[in-house]
């Protein structure tokens, strides 16, 4: 598949998978963060060299319904393939801190 096609079939592909949160700061994609910002981490698999980096994402809770977007701007070695890591204020907005981790289905987008 060309460039554009392969991408376009990966914003149509739902990922269901599991959400957790760490500390953000300088990210894989050298951009230094903050928790505040809607950051995610996505799994080295998934990262390879970089290319998703700067793509929005929209994640949603499986559990409670509540949708939220995030900008890769890291990657998260510990990660399963389709498991996403979230900045402090992305995830919250998704579910407390407390829970730790959250069923989720997420697309680029």
């Amino acid at each position: 598949l060309s460039g554009t096609a392969k991408l376009s079939l990966e914003r149509r592909t739902t990922n269901t998978s599991e959400g957790t949160w760490y500390e953000v700061g300088l990210g894989a994609c050298g951009y230094n963060d903050t928790d505040s910002d809607p950051i995610v981490a996505i799994s080295a698999e998934i990262y390879g060299s970089g290319g998703y980096c700067n793509q929005w994402v929209e994640i949603t809770n499986t559990d409670n319904g509540k949708t939220a977007s995030g900008q890769v701007r890291d990657k998260c070695p510990s990660c399963d393939s389709g498991s996403l890591d979230m900045s402090f204020s992305l995830f919250e907005q998704l579910s407390t801190l407390d829970t730790g981790r959250i069923p989720i289905s997420w697309y680029f987008t």
